[in-house]
């Protein structure tokens, strides 16, 4: 470990979901100084008048961040990406949680997101966030794409099954996310009488992440193409998104599920944070914890690999994510401040 002194840490918009998950885990980091707080609702208030159980965290949120080496951004889209600029050309290091450094092609984000890029050579300097696959680059990186939670689920899932060429060019990825996914402002959707007892599909003509997906399946695939079908759910819920990926396997590949186990776990052995089971996996078998819970299987009858994957949108999903990056980037423990296990029931 070369860092042995604190870091100073900014968020960016604590009073949403993310940010203020941010200020819960990075509160018992023991390597991390929380030094200023942003949120544009609540300027001029203590950190524990908005949220009581960061009692601990005794700020004042304002409209800039100051002192910090290390600033998480936890802006919405385009937002994020105005805002984070200046910073990196003042040398601040940055964790960005929205889309906006995600995507390699910059002609994506007027289709997908509804902007122009404000400085599309970012793009190529970001390094997406996703440490089982960008581990030595978050090591030197001074902007980091932390991944979208639906991606990261999708992308674990299916990676191993990719790498060794094992699937056909069709797949389908089915999500069901908690209701947090769509963030804390207000909106009929998430509204408790629209969301309870109640599950909804929506973007079936395509989702954001979609081109987000595709693009690192590509990437692992060393550059194959996959025709995805992606059709995201909301469920009644507070966390945790449950992803179940289909594609039919190559001929004369595995034919046996006890195989295909074997292979995930030989893939993803010593990643701290991604755990291969015999069973299918629950959404609150995650709950709380930076862990990515992974079962795959094949369908004899229909020759089809079935994956199950279950995580905690707020945490591996995004904000326990970009706290995992920030430790390889500053060479702590992977897992230093991420060791908390899921919470039952």
């Amino acid at each position: 470990m070369i860092a042995m002194s604190k870091i100073k840490v900014g968020i960016i918009n604590i009073t949403g979901y993310t940010g203020a998950e941010l200020a819960r885990l990075l509160a018992r980091h023991p390597m991390v100084q929380i030094c200023s707080v942003t949120g544009r609702s609540a300027i001029g208030q203590k950190v524990a008048q908005v949220f009581p159980h960061l009692s601990t965290i005794d700020l004042t949120i304002t409209s800039d961040i100051e002192d910090a080496e290390l600033i998480f951004s936890a802006m919405p889209h385009k937002a994020s990406a105005e805002t984070v600029v200046p910073l990196l050309k003042q040398g601040v290091k940055v964790i960005d949680l929205s889309a906006d450094f995600r995507l390699k092609d910059p002609s994506k984000y007027p289709e997908w997101y509804d902007f122009v890029h404000p400085a599309p050579e970012l793009l190529r300097e970001a390094v997406y966030g996703l440490p089982e696959f960008y581990r030595s680059k978050i090591l030197t990186a001074r902007l980091i794409a932390n991944p979208g939670c639906y991606p990261t689920g999708a992308i674990l899932a299916l990676a191993p099954a990719i790498k060794e060429n094992l699937i056909a060019s069709d797949i389908i990825i089915d999500s069901k996310s908690g209701v947090s996914g769509a963030g804390r402002t207000l909106s009929l959707a998430t509204h408790y009488s629209e969301a309870a007892d109640n599950v909804r599909a929506y973007s079936l003509q395509g989702h954001r992440h979609l081109p987000e997906i595709v693009q690192e399946l590509e990437i692992l695939a060393s550059g194959r193409s996959f025709s995805v079908t992606f059709v995201p759910h909301v469920v009644p819920t507070t966390r945790g998104i449950l992803t179940v990926c289909y594609a039919t396997l190559k001929e004369g590949s595995l034919t046996k599920s006890g195989q295909l186990l074997k292979l995930y776990r030989d893939f993803y052995d010593g990643e701290p944070f991604v755990k291969i089971t015999d069973i299918p996996p629950e959404t609150k078998q995650t709950w709380g914890s930076n862990l990515c819970i992974i079962h795959p299987t094949i369908d004899a009858r229909t020759g089809r690999l079935i994956i199950v994957s279950c995580l905690d949108n707020l945490v591996k999903g995004a904000a326990g994510q970009a706290i995992q990056s920030m430790n390889i980037m500053y060479q702590f423990p992977e897992t230093t401040g991420l060791e908390a296990l899921p919470l039952y029931p």
